[in-house]
Order: structure tokens, then C-alpha cells, then sequence
């Protein structure tokens, strides 16, 4: 890594719809000065719209986001490959880093059921879990 270049990261999961994209904007909004971050998925999709819902309430906007493909990283060099969904951890292909690779656990709130505001209370649910996991890890 050169002296001025940032550590890069990148959240994978499934869709890159939630859970990636969640994680992506906390970490920007904590230490976007100190890291470049990235998120991707093993199919793209579209941001789950209750996830830009989540995310603004904590004044983190999301909405420009876009649903990547994991294959639009795979010449880069990643310093933390982290997955955020079971599914993915088992599915994702081989990421090249011989850096720092976690998987971090999390349920998936685009699968509730239920009324906007219980799903919604989903997406905040998961949307805590992983600012608390960011906040422990800086």
C-alpha cells in the first residue's frame, strides 16, 4: 500500500441491497477519512428503499448508492474483505486479499414479513447491530 493510499474495504453480501449498503454508509460517515469503503454482491440488485429509510434517520443518506456486482471489485486490492450474510460466506467466490477477511453474521430484514412499520423496525434492528460492531472494531 503506498504511503498516502487509504486501507480499502469492502462489505459483500447477496443482493447488495441492505445489510452491505448499511454497513457501507456507517463506516463512511465514522472513518471515511481513513478508509475508502466499498460494498458489492454476489448478484445486484437495486438499495432496499427501508434501508435508505433506516439509514436516514441517522442522517446518513444512502439513496445514491448503487447495487453493485462483486465482479466489479475483483481487480482491486482489498485490505478487509468483510461478508456480512451467511448466505454469501458460503457462496462467495475466492476473494483475492492476503490481507484481513471477517464474517459478520447478520439477519436479513429485506426477508421480514409484516406491516412498512415492522419491517422497518427490522432494517433499524440490523442497521444497530452493525454500528455496534463498527464502533467496537475502531
Amino acid at each position: 500500500m503506498e504511503m498516502n493510499q487509504k486501507p480499502r474495504v469492502i462489505f459483500i453480501c447477496t443482493h447488495n441491497s441492505a445489510r452491505s449498503q448499511m454497513a457501507e454508509g456507517l463506516l463512511r460517515r465514522f472513518a471515511g477519512d481513513r478508509y475508502e469503503v466499498f460494498s458489492a454482491g454476489t448478484q445486484s440488485t437495486r438499495v432496499n428503499p427501508l434501508a435508505i429509510k433506516a439509514m436516514a434517520e441517522k442522517g446518513i443518506d444512502i439513496s445514491h448508492h448503487t447495487s453493485d456486482h462483486l465482479d466489479k471489485y475483483m481487480g482491486m486490492e482489498f485490505d478487509y474483505v468483510i461478508t456480512v450474510c451467511d448466505n454469501v460466506k458460503e457462496t462467495c467466490p475466492y476473494f483475492p486479499t492476503n490481507k484481513t477477511q471477517w464474517h459478520w453474521s447478520f439477519e436479513d430484514p429485506s426477508a421480514a414479513v409484516g406491516t412498512e412499520e415492522e419491517r422497518s423496525a427490522g432494517f433499524r434492528e440490523i442497521r444497530d447491530q452493525i454500528e455496534k460492531r463498527l464502533q467496537m472494531l475502531l
